[in-house]
């Protein structure tokens, strides 16, 4: 997660168990909860539509793993292909600096 998400406070969207229970309206805050969920996702790992869905799945209460698969792509914390075969977690720019 970057350093701005983890300035936005998402604990009242969290459950007990750490799981998103409800979609924020403020943008700043949809973008601190995606990267919250994009976390769960491991690095240099290719993923498959099933195993993108069940993941957003585990780490939801809402019913809606449509629109947070989207805001992972739509907020570029995960990256596809055109047919959407395939996902990948996209390194962030403080990420990418600590590989030099």
């Amino acid at each position: 997660m970057s350093k701005e998400n983890k300035e936005v406070n998402i604990s009242a969207f969290l459950d007990e168990d750490g799981r998103i229970k409800q979609w924020p309206a403020a943008s700043k805050t949809k973008i601190a909860v995606v990267g919250y969920l994009a976390d769960r996702f491991k690095k240099d790992r290719i993923y498959n539509e099933k195993e993108v869905n069940r993941i957003v799945d585990e780490w939801h209460t809402f019913g809606d793993y449509f629109l947070l698969r989207r805001s992972l792509i739509d907020y570029k914390f995960l990256g596809r292909t055109r047919n959407g075969a395939e996902y990948w977690v996209i390194p962030k720019e403080d990420e990418k600096e600590g590989e030099s």
